[in-house]
């Protein structure tokens, strides 16, 4: 029988100049499905006291301005010394600089800061390799998990600045952006140094998210400022009001400085939930893709074929529970008679949910959610997407890198749409030095159903 294709006459990998990726064989991943112990209540326990001890790290601080950037940066870099040109800046002009207390770009955003006598922060988390608390830091705090680390880290401030660096900085922008596109976060300046490090990656957003995808309104991207020197980012900074965050419960406003007791047990509630759900599932394969490509289209019908295609093979298929790729997935899943699982967000008024489930949990919180839907499956599989899609994508990526999560099969489907993110994971190795070489294979490129199946059979 003929593949199902989901694009048309595709480029090749050889055919690309400087051919990014590598395809490694199905035995180099792990689908194992479940790889942790979800009622594990100590664990449960661990991530609540992160919250607890972060919230009440953050609630003392005031003009906050947020820097990230790659922890693999030596001191003698152009961006290590741009990012402490900025640090300084912000330091005499009394802002309190946060940074991931690590090596690279925010090491040196807290030595300028410091030599300019300013307040110095770090939010670190506990690594294998690379991250240790930098000597310009003057009050930190550390985490096991990057749920909780990455919370903290990009919880309000009046700015965020984002230097080049690898997979971890990609997923903490995705973050700040993708949650003040949905409203959940406070729309402060964000601000991208580096030309020619954020050049190609706006690009592959404006042409490809927003024009094939339909899932990024370039009315936000045009609010970012891409500069190349200190002085110019701190001119979008300078005059950021200084925001005060309230921590009202509902789910519109998902970080505070203060009173934060009930919303503790509220995610803490949430959090046994969703574990409590995930220890149902089994062979379960997860699908992200964006909400906006409608019945009928190619990558619909792609997604459909998808979802089918794991209900015949005895796979569970799960999504974030809406419309688009997750509808269509969930529709190809349950007419095959399949296991069809939405992981959803709930407002006080609704749930999102599309009509082929057969299970569903929904999450106030969307990093809750984000938890939840990430943990590790038998596979991870892509579709085109905006904000939301690339976030997931970098978080998992994040977490194989840094040897948080096993090696799961991550799989993008359709290289016309995702070559030029390809292409310019070869500019991070090959330009810019923030990731490794090994890093570019974390993900899997197919244009077919049948492709699919023989890395998660």
């Amino acid at each position: 029988m003929a593949k199902k294709k989901i694009v048309t006459n595709p480029p090749q990998v050889s055919e690309v100049a400087n051919a990014p990726v590598r395809t490694l064989p199905p035995q180099n991943f792990t689908t194992t499905g479940e790889v942790v112990n979800f009622r594990d209540s100590w664990r449960i326990f661990r991530i609540i006291s992160e919250f607890i001890e972060g919230y009440q790290f953050l609630s003392k601080f005031k003009k906050e301005v947020t820097i990230l950037g790659s922890a693999r940066l030596p001191s003698n870099t152009h961006y290590y010394k741009v990012a402490q040109e900025l640090g300084f800046l912000l330091g005499k002009n009394g802002f309190t600089t946060i940074t991931g207390g690590g090596p690279g770009i925010m090491e040196a955003a807290n030595r300028g800061a410091f030599e300019a006598n300013g307040n110095t922060v770090g939010i670190n988390i506990q690594l294998p390799f690379e991250q240790r608390i930098n000597p310009y830091v003057k009050e930190s705090v550390g985490f096991f998990y990057f749920f909780s680390r990455k919370v903290m880290l990009t919880s309000p401030a009046n700015a965020f600045v984002f230097f080049p660096g690898g997979f971890g900085t990609l997923d903490e922008f995705f973050e700040v952006v993708d949650y003040m596109e949905l409203g959940h976060m406070q729309n402060v300046p964000v601000v991208l140094v580096g030309k020619d490090f954020w050049g190609p990656l706006v690009k592959f957003l404006r042409k490809n998210s927003s024009g094939i995808a339909h899932s990024v309104p370039e009315s936000i991207i045009d609010q970012w400022h891409i500069v190349d020197t200190a002085d110019d980012a701190f001119k979008y900074i300078k005059d950021a009001p200084d925001l005060a965050n309230s921590c009202d419960l509902n789910d519109g406003s998902i970080y505070c400085q203060g009173g934060a007791d009930w919303r503790v047990f509220r995610i803490m509630a949430e959090l046994v939930d969703g574990f409590e759900f995930l220890t149902k599932l089994q062979n379960d394969v997860t699908v992200f893709g964006t909400k906006s490509i409608l019945p009928g289209s190619s990558y619909y019908n792609a997604a459909y074929e998808v979802g089918k295609m794991l209900a015949q093979n005895g796979f569970t298929t799960i999504t974030g529970g809406g419309p688009g790729v997750m509808e269509a997935a969930n529709k190809g899943a349950f007419e095959a008679g399949g296991e069809s699982v939405g992981i959803n967000m709930r407002t006080e008024k609704s749930e999102r949910v599309n009509n082929y489930l057969t299970t569903s949990t929904g999450f106030f919180f969307p990093f809750v959610r984000k938890l939840i839907i990430t943990a590790p499956s038998k596979a991870f599989i892509f579709f085109p997407g905006g904000f939301g899609t690339l976030h997931q994508l970098f978080e998992l990526l994040t977490l194989q890198e840094t040897k948080k999560m096993p090696l799961i099969p991550t799989i993008l489907v359709g290289r016309d749409f995702w070559q030029p993110l390809l292409d310019y994971f070869h500019i991070l190795y090959q330009d810019f030095k923030t990731i490794g070489m090994s890093d570019r294979d974390l993900v899997i490129v197919v244009d077919s159903a049948d492709e699919i199946l023989k890395y998660i059979k």
